[in-house]
């Protein structure tokens, strides 16, 4: 009895055997072997590049002041000219009010005393000292009005948030980052070719690149070379830019470059 039931266990286990093989999970395939020559470049002679940013800025806290409003955040889309962050600037255009009032007095001030100099009613020094007091007034009100035109950042151009480093209604300091921006549409393809390939290749070169996080593959051309040949790796690098408009490539992605010299065309 006993060895009837053993011998169904096996064949039921040897019945499910298949199943279990069909259910395993396919391995990935291994990353490409990089050459010891040069360690961006892999035995199939493709180049490692990176996407990036043509433009991309961290802008910073001009004044002291606290935080009125953060209208966007990591990640959103915004146009050129909308605004980033807004200060709280009470104070400073409370400022800017008496300091023009002020110049308003002066102005007047000196008009009088001009009046008063052709009567012969006062001296020119006098005459002169309000003058001088005019433009001081003149002088504060123009630094005032620098200050409260602090009070916001406009985006210099279109783009997209890549982080934010305060937060709504904080108080920040002179010169604290507030928010790092890039032109999400406008990106720029970085790689390290060797030097000896400087013999054929040139601006406006043609290659192909493989994105990585998309699997898919675009059309590019060498838009840069670099200035400097690395001497220890007998390496230069370029900049080039993909063909096209592509909403879903973004700054960071990498993945491989395919070139092919004249003589294997």
């Amino acid at each position: 009895m006993n060895i009837r039931l053993a011998s169904a266990l096996l064949g039921a286990l040897a019945g499910l055997a298949p199943a279990v093989q069909a259910q395993a999970p396919v391995p990935a395939p291994p990353p490409a072997a990089l050459s010891a020559a040069n360690p961006s470049q892999d035995k199939e002679g493709r180049i490692r590049v990176q996407l990036s940013a043509l433009q991309q800025t961290l802008l910073s806290a001009e004044i002291a002041a606290r935080i009125a409003s953060l209208p966007f955040k990591d990640g959103d889309a915004f146009k050129a000219g909308q605004l980033l962050v807004s200060f709280d600037c009470a104070l400073f255009r409370a400022q800017l009010a008496k300091a023009e009032a002020a110049t308003e007095a002066a102005r007047q001030t000196l008009k009088v005393n001009r009046r008063l100099a052709e009567l012969g009613s006062i001296s020119t020094l006098e005459v002169d000292q309000a003058a001088g007091k005019a433009k001081e007034s003149e002088a504060e009100a123009a630094a005032m009005r620098v200050t409260v035109g602090k009070c916001a950042i406009a985006a210099p151009y279109s783009g997209r948030v890549a982080k934010l480093h305060v937060e709504p209604f904080q108080y920040v300091q002179q010169g604290k980052p507030i928010v790092e921006i890039l032109d999400s549409q406008k990106l720029e393809v970085k790689l390290i070719v060797p030097s000896k390939w400087l013999a054929w290749l040139n601006k406006d070169t043609r290659f192909d690149i493989h994105v990585d996080e998309l699997n898919r593959d675009y059309k590019a051309r060498v838009t840069r070379l670099g200035a400097r040949i690395d001497p220890v790796s007998q390496s230069v690098s370029l900049a080039g830019e993909v063909d096209g408009a592509h909403p879903e490539l973004l700054s960071g992605m990498s993945g491989w470059a395919s070139f092919t010299p004249p003589a294997a065309r």
